[in-house]
């Protein structure tokens, strides 16, 4: 519970998609802290005693469930909000899967796999993964975003303009996040919480975990902003840089491409000096370590790089 919070969403007030039709679940004035009780990207449809029997019967039709809107009072369209990320209030349980159809390299891991997370939602104890693994954790809002001005309703899956399905991991504790306003109200809605990722959710998930948030909303007038922006508090790597990283290339024409294979190499590697299977070792990319763009400019070809931090392993 947030004592310093003006309002409370409970998570039974949550959505699918984007809609600027969706009646609000609040409407607050701008400044207001929101206590928001947020649902994992299944929707509760994993739990401790889960199997991949259950990747395989998930309801997509209940993925990415959202808590809100918050209609804002005086928003609108050219104006911004200025979300202010509180504190996370971490469950201790989440899950990673790989889901059969979608991820970077969805067409080598084609059979479902999910392993469940157990970790300490006190203390954010590096949480443990196969033969000697550790994952720090950083919780962050995968999903975060206002209602889109075109009528009817989108799918909550891809990121747009105002926001979505962005999976910034650097959207946690301390940032503050930036979204143009399209719609009167602006409806601004929050979930998809994770306790870890790595900068390109390679596999399609992380460490998908229910957590509540707080954050504090506020109103920039006539902002004209194009595009999400967010300033965050300091830096953004130090619960990975400790003991360095291990490092794989894809060079080639074509950044996708290069993405896929700096990925592939990685998992060899993995699986290689750390006896993984090559999906363990495909998830646990997905939920700590890091695409990059090295390189961009040496044509015909581009470095795209793939890092995976040592202390996992330490």
């Amino acid at each position: 519970m947030c004592v310093k919070c003006d309002y409370t969403i409970h998570r039974a007030s949550h959505h699918f998609g984007w809609n600027r039709d969706f009646e609000p679940a609040l409407t607050a004035r701008p400044g207001s802290t929101i206590h928001f009780e947020c649902l994992d990207s299944s929707g509760g449809q994993f739990d401790a005693n889960s199997t991949v029997a259950d990747v395989s019967t998930m309801d997509f039709g209940k993925v990415n469930p959202v808590t809100g809107p918050v209609y804002v009072e005086g928003a609108r369209p050219g104006d911004a909000l200025k979300i202010t990320l509180r504190h996370f209030e971490p469950s201790g349980l989440g899950w990673t899967a790989n889901i059969p159809g979608f991820g970077l390299l969805a067409d080598q891991f084609k059979e479902p796999a999910l392993h469940i997370w157990k970790y300490d939602a006190a203390s954010l104890a590096p949480a443990l993964y196969g033969p000697g693994g550790r994952v720090p954790l950083k919780p962050f809002a995968g999903t975060i975003g206002l209602a889109p001005a075109e009528p009817g309703l989108h799918s909550v899956v891809p990121p747009r303009r105002v926001g979505g399905n962005l999976d910034i991991r650097d959207l946690a504790a301390g940032t503050t996040l930036y979204l143009p306003v399209e719609v009167e109200g602006a409806l601004f809605s929050i979930g998809d919480t994770h306790a870890a990722q790595g900068d390109g959710e390679v596999c399609g998930t992380a460490i998908e975990s229910r957590m509540d948030v707080q954050a504090t909303i506020e109103l920039v007038k006539d902002a004209r902003l194009e595009s999400p922006r967010f300033t965050t508090p300091g830096p953004v790597t130090r619960h990975l840089d400790g003991a360095g990283y291990e490092v794989t290339t894809g060079v080639g024409p074509d950044l996708m491409t290069a993405a896929r294979e700096s990925v592939m190499r990685m998992v060899d590697l993995l699986a290689a000096d750390h006896g993984l299977k090559p999906i363990d070792a495909y998830m646990l990319c997905s939920v700590c370590g890091d695409l990059r763009i090295s390189e961009i400019v040496d044509m015909p070809n581009w470095v795209v790089s793939f890092y995976f931090p040592r202390i996992v392993f330490n």
